[in-house]
């Protein structure tokens, strides 16, 4: 795996910074709703105390979804699940699907972070409604920070881990 597309320490503490913000449920209210553009507003406090740059969305957009995702998903530790395991776990006959192989597509259309963003985000409430292992967070939002930059590498990655998970008893 190429170094850009390994986890940074801005991206572990970032998920870590989440967690805490968790823990207060105003936060975690706010972090809900990072995710529609009509109420992300609610969330840059927080981001902001991350130094994240509200001006970019290209960087705020990633920052945002995942913390929504997170708060949704109301983990308690960053996980190890890959985007393309989860969307092979949501269905029973897994990487053999068509709905599966169907999200898989549509995520791999996306030509911009904007538009990845934005289709990840009902794929986060079937992630949280049909699996139970908490995702790679942090390795997400990395794939998103650099997306733009590196989305070929990025989407075959993805499909890579979708297309090479082994079933419902393969453990991640």
């Amino acid at each position: 795996m190429s170094e850009l597309l390994k986890k940074t320490s801005r991206e572990l503490a970032f998920t870590q910074f989440i967690i805490e913000c968790l823990k207060n449920n105003g936060s975690a209210a706010a972090l809900r709703r990072a995710d529609n553009s009509k109420t992300e507003y609610q969330s840059w406090d927080i981001l902001v105390g991350f130094n994240i740059d509200l001006d970019k969305p290209w960087e705020r957009l990633p920052f945002a979804t995942i913390a929504a995702a997170m708060s949704k998903a109301k983990i308690e530790h960053n996980g190890s699940l890959k985007i393309g395991q989860a969307i092979a776990r949501c269905y029973d006959d897994g990487k053999e699907s068509d709905q599966a192989k169907a999200k898989l597509r549509r995520l791999l259309a996306c030509d911009s972070v904007e538009e990845a963003c934005r289709v990840l985000r009902p794929l986060f409430s079937l992630i949280n409604n049909k699996v139970t292992a908490p995702l790679d967070f942090a390795q997400l939002l990395n794939d998103l920070r650099w997306f733009n930059n590196n989305h070929q590498k990025i989407k075959s990655q993805w499909a890579q881990d979708f297309y090479c998970y082994q079933g419902k008893g393969e453990q991640t």
